[in-house]
């Protein structure tokens, strides 16, 4: 039995959960995209939150799916929410979340979780909020929905990339696709096209009402290094900031240092440093 102060959390402690995500908006973004469109009402949602505090006041959450995400976690908090997930198998996919949280939960998990696929410990997030310093590319525009199947390929090429794996291996990518086209349908996704090529691309892959979060940044490699991306991702963060939310937030890996100098150009400054464990 756990004798520490954690529990999972529900509606009637939503007005707390907020304060919490408001504290940290955007390592907390995914939880409060989630709760804004399902609640706290677990059987709604693909995932738990749990909170941590002392005297049933809430300091720290986790949250607990497909995804394992901890938001304000405090150390005690991490030893706690250790504690808990590491009672039972593991059923995510990825830790993600600030630096110290992460690489402190796996420290803890990796005895029963391990091992990793991958730990990536060192991941920069970034934040703008006022328009890009630089010219935007007119041509990089919102994905259309009949323009799904020209944007699939160079969606699997980028994940493939970044993640290691291909999303084909999982249901044929079937899952994939559907979340590539409920982003473009919600005009959230961004490329450009070469004819009917795409030669760039970008999502907001998590809004919430306090930033946009930019994923799924790539250019084709037959593209790299002409200069195309700095003006292309001015042409998605003017958009996101005019039409979407306040602040636009990314994280990106610590050695990708051409996307670091995109981001730079474009006027992202930082806002502390991520990490994530892949599975």
């Amino acid at each position: 039995m756990l004798t520490v102060p954690i529990r999972q959390l529900g509606e009637s402690e939503r007005p707390a959960v907020d304060r919490i995500l408001d504290r940290d908006p955007y390592a907390g973004a995914q939880i409060a995209e989630r709760i804004a469109v399902h609640g706290l009402s677990w059987w709604r949602a693909d995932g738990r939150v749990y909170g941590y505090g002392l005297n049933r006041r809430i300091e720290s959450l986790i949250w607990s799916g497909a995804h394992v995400v901890p938001v304000c976690a405090t150390p005690a908090a991490v030893a706690a929410f250790a504690d808990l997930l590491g009672a039972d198998t593991r059923a995510c996919s990825s830790i993600i979340g600030r630096s110290d949280a992460v690489l402190g939960l796996w420290d803890r998990l990796a005895g029963h979780w391990g091992p990793a696929r991958d730990v990536r410990p060192n991941q920069p997030l970034l934040v703008a909020d006022a328009e890009p310093p630089v010219a935007v590319d007119q041509h990089v525009r919102l994905v259309q929905p009949h323009e799904i199947d020209q944007l699939f390929p160079a969606a699997v090429a980028m994940y493939t990339e970044e993640v290691g794996v291909s999303p084909l291996l999982d249901d044929g990518g079937r899952g994939y696709r559907r979340r590539i086209a409920e982003l473009v349908r919600a005009r959230r996704a961004y490329a450009r096209f070469l004819g009917k090529r795409v030669i760039f691309k970008a999502e907001l892959a998590i809004v919430t009402r306090r930033t946009a979060q930019v994923q799924g940044v790539w250019v084709d490699p037959e593209f790299r290094g002409r200069g195309l991306a700095a003006a292309a991702m001015a042409a998605v963060t003017r958009d996101a900031l005019r039409r979407v939310a306040p602040t636009v937030s990314l994280y990106v890996n610590d050695f990708n240092t051409p996307a670091r100098r995109v981001y730079t150009r474009c006027g992202f400054v930082s806002a502390g440093t991520f990490a994530t464990v892949l599975f």
